[in-house]
């Protein structure tokens, strides 16, 4: 057993580290992996315009409305064993997908990838956040799972793109498979199995209802926005169903014995003001990612490789501000002067894209903004989901963790929603406003609807920096980031026993 004074340092927690990212990307990209192979699953299956976004929502709303369950089943049972349940049940269901025969078969099975990816992606985390107990090796992990967490989404779209040419769109799915099975191999070996000392705490069976139904309703509200509308009844009712469901957990959590997430938790100056920054990161990356592949796709004709190649110099830039910023920027200045400063860069790099038209050249004009933008995501990301899980109770690491994946979640459906409503309205009215219909116009319609979308997402950029930082502590008050040693002591009362 370790000194109770000294942190309790695994070995192999660098090798941790590959496999938890492992399992943090294949979640993370497989919102995105599959948008590109849609159609040719559409042609393969026969089935409809209307049914299509089922493939998509399926996902996220099992995904979005089970992960704060996810994060503290994770608590309960054990990270390693639920680390390794997530990871089975993950490639389980991607293999279910990849030999779909109906519509229907490959839409249940990405609802349990979702499922399933709302028991991995917390505890990927709270494995990170209780195996780097050393400041300056937290700081360095987390820069690297917040890269992974950020360039996810562009991995996948460049993913889709040469698994749908070069194989088929089943291998989108297919690929989960292998991914998980290294992980899991690596799973086994390398996450130290931590026993557990006192009392096992019990499931607050009517918070998980309650929180789980509010967020289901919140992500299908806004789902079901961006496809009927926001004068669908259906869609007031689910958000005016989610706010109720919310707000009764809130007030359950107060009074239960075992709440499922402890308000202390969510109230925290620093840790409010990371969930809240991830969340804004959330909807202007998932915009980013819908409105530019539109672009580059209809507008100037790109493949879906060439399509997914435009987005790496992005993701360099992105991997590189995560590591600029954690080991070097955040332990200098702390998340206050960090994030706000990522999300202005990511403010006028939105502004910059809505110059982009019919002539626009990627070397000039598109890959500019998109490397701007990447440096933004990796300097908010690191720094705020390392915030996000500073100082929490090793006993409830996993539903801290699982309040971030949530707060990205929910964040992304909210700005998906809400650009492409903007964006669509905004075209409608240059069509009525630009006469007959042409090509041409078409074409024109399409660049103002994007450009309106581009715009709102730096107004959610603008509104984002100036929240962080008035949110954020000061350095010297409450938790530092360069002196984290709450967990470390928490960690180090218990026996790591290695498999």
């Amino acid at each position: 057993m370790s000194s109770p004074t000294a942190p309790a340092v695994d070995s192999r927690r660098w090798i941790t580290l590959i496999v938890v990212g492992l399992a943090q990307l294949m979640v993370v990209l497989d919102a995105t992996v599959v948008n590109i192979a849609l159609p040719s699953a559409q042609a393969d299956l026969g089935f409809t315009d209307g049914q299509r976004q089922w493939i998509i929502t399926a996902y996220s709303l099992a995904f979005g409305s089970l992960l704060l369950l996810g994060g503290r089943l994770s608590d309960l049972m054990g990270r390693k064993r639920t680390f390794i349940i997530g990871l089975i049940g993950f490639a389980a269901a991607s293999a279910l997908g990849g030999a779909a025969g109906t519509f229907e078969l490959l839409v249940g099975a990405r609802a349990l990838q979702g499922a399933f990816g709302a028991l991995l992606a917390p505890t990927a985390l709270a494995v990170l956040t209780t195996t780097f107990v050393i400041p300056k090796e937290r700081a360095r992990a987390f820069g690297v799972f917040g890269a992974i967490a950020g360039a996810g989404g562009a991995v996948g779209l460049l993913l889709g793109g040469i698994l749908t040419e070069a194989l088929n769109w089943r291998w989108n799915l297919y690929i989960n498979v292998f991914i998980a099975a290294v992980a899991l191999v690596g799973a086994l070996l390398y996450i130290p199995f931590i026993a557990r000392s006192g009392p096992r705490p019990k499931l607050d069976v009517p918070g998980t209802l309650l929180v789980s139904g509010g967020l289901f309703g919140l992500v299908y509200g806004f789902s079901n926005a961006e496809t009927e509308g926001w004068d669908s009844p259906l869609t007031w009712g689910m958000l005016g169903g989610a706010v109720i469901l919310l707000v009764v957990f809130v007030l359950w959590q107060r009074r239960a014995a075992h709440p499922l997430l402890p308000l202390s938790i969510v109230l925290d100056r620093n840790r409010g003001a990371a969930f809240l920054s991830v969340a804004v990161a959330g909807a202007g990356m998932f915009g980013i990612f819908l409105f530019v592949t539109y672009y580059l796709q209809l507008t100037l004709g790109y493949s879906p490789i060439q399509t997914g190649l435009s987005f790496l110099p992005m993701i360099g830039m992105l991997v590189l501000a995560a590591q600029l910023g954690t080991n070097i920027f955040v332990p200098r200045f702390g998340p206050k002067v960090l994030v706000p400063a990522g999300m202005t860069l990511g403010a006028i790099g939105m502004i910059w894209l809505t110059f982009l038209d019919t002539s626009s050249a990627y070397a000039a004009n598109i890959m500019p903004p998109l490397m701007l933008i990447g440096f933004a995501m990796g300097t908010i990301m690191p720094a705020s989901m390392q915030t996000a899980t500073l100082g929490v109770d090793r006993s409830f690491a996993g539903v801290a963790s699982a309040t971030v994946n949530t707060s990205q979640q929910v964040g992304g459906s909210i700005g998906t929603a809400l650009l492409n409503t903007l964006a669509a309205t905004a075209a409608a009215d240059f069509l009525v406003a630009n006469g007959p219909v042409t090509p041409e116009v078409g074409v024109d319609a399409a660049l103002a609807g994007y450009a309106t979308a581009y715009w709102w997402g730096a107004a959610f950029f603008a509104a984002g920096a100036v929240m962080s930082a008035l949110l954020f502590r000061r350095r010297g008050q409450g938790h530092s980031l360069s002196h984290a040693h709450e967990p470390a002591a928490e960690i180090a009362a218990e026996p790591v026993i290695a498999h």
